[in-house]
């Protein structure tokens, strides 16, 4: 598949063909913060030649209470990610919920995703599909593995009808519910994931959340990030998608779960050490 003009996968010719990165704030909590973090993940990606996404949301539409921080709206939020891409030069990611976002938020991000929450949810598959732009798919919390296969088929078929390249969209491996306020990861997921004929991104962050844990929001055991990366790398992702912020415990989204910028080199490097491990 092409993401800003660059092939995904192991055919690629250049940064791509190594696991790349999706990685950033959970929510634009502001421009400073975003051009910050943006800045430290492209000279991460200089530095140890790898592809990097830069991910923020402009409205988290699925919060625990409706107190709590949801971003600044698609009009400023798009204008932030746009900011980041014209400084950083990265490709940049945002969220659609609804339907209604997506023209817009394809005409100013690079890679459009849909929420895990939201995968079965046929017309926003099928706008986003419908929309020009590459789409990383997030597997529900409450479904198998296989069952991405007719997701990516609807996704495929929305393309098709659109006159548009149907190789263009990611499967996204982000945790199982085990239980209350509780996700698991089965590694087998990542592998059984591939008979959709995409690429597989593990979000590492995600899946450590504990959902709704905290009574008017969601906790997160972020100590178990880092083994769940390496672990996932060994299988042979292509992309891994990590949450990031200079001070997670401040964050004003899914903070327990994130991990601390300072934090993040060290963490991609080794899962790029486990990564070349397991291809030889």
């Amino acid at each position: 598949m092409q993401i800003a003009g660059h092939t995904v996968g192991t055919h690629a010719s250049d940064r791509w063909a190594r696991p790349f990165l999706i990685a950033g704030p959970c929510v634009i909590e502001n421009e400073a913060l975003c051009l910050t973090v943006a800045d430290h993940l492209a000279r991460l990606g200089e530095r140890l030649g790898i592809a990097v996404v830069f991910k923020a949301s402009f409205d988290k539409a699925n919060r625990t209470a409706h107190t709590s921080f949801r971003g600044p709206g698609i009009d400023e939020g798009l204008r932030v990610l746009t900011r980041v891409r014209a400084t950083t030069g990265l490709p940049v990611l945002t969220d659609v919920h609804d339907v209604a976002q997506v023209v817009a938020a394809a005409q100013a991000v690079d890679i459009l995703q849909t929420p895990a929450f939201l995968a079965r949810q046929t017309d926003l598959i099928a706008a986003a599909a419908a929309s020009g732009c590459p789409v990383n798919i997030k597997k529900a919390q409450f479904m198998a593995p296989g069952d991405m296969v007719p997701v990516i088929a609807k996704a495929r078929a929305a393309a098709r009808a659109a006159g548009l390249d149907e190789d263009r969209f990611m499967v996204c491996e982000r945790g199982t519910m085990f239980g209350y306020h509780n996700l698991v990861v089965d590694m087998r997921a990542l592998i059984d994931m591939r008979d959709t004929g995409c690429p597989v991104v593990f979000d590492a962050t995600h899946s450590v959340q504990l959902p709704g844990a905290r009574g008017t929001s969601s906790g997160g055991t972020r100590h178990h990030v880092a083994p769940l990366a390496r672990a996932a790398a060994a299988t042979g992702i292509a992309g891994l998608f990590l949450e990031t912020h200079p001070d997670p415990d401040k964050a004003l989204s899914d903070g327990p779960n994130a991990v601390p910028l300072d934090q993040l080199d060290a963490l991609v490097e080794q899962v790029l050490q486990v990564a070349e491990a397991s291809s030889t």
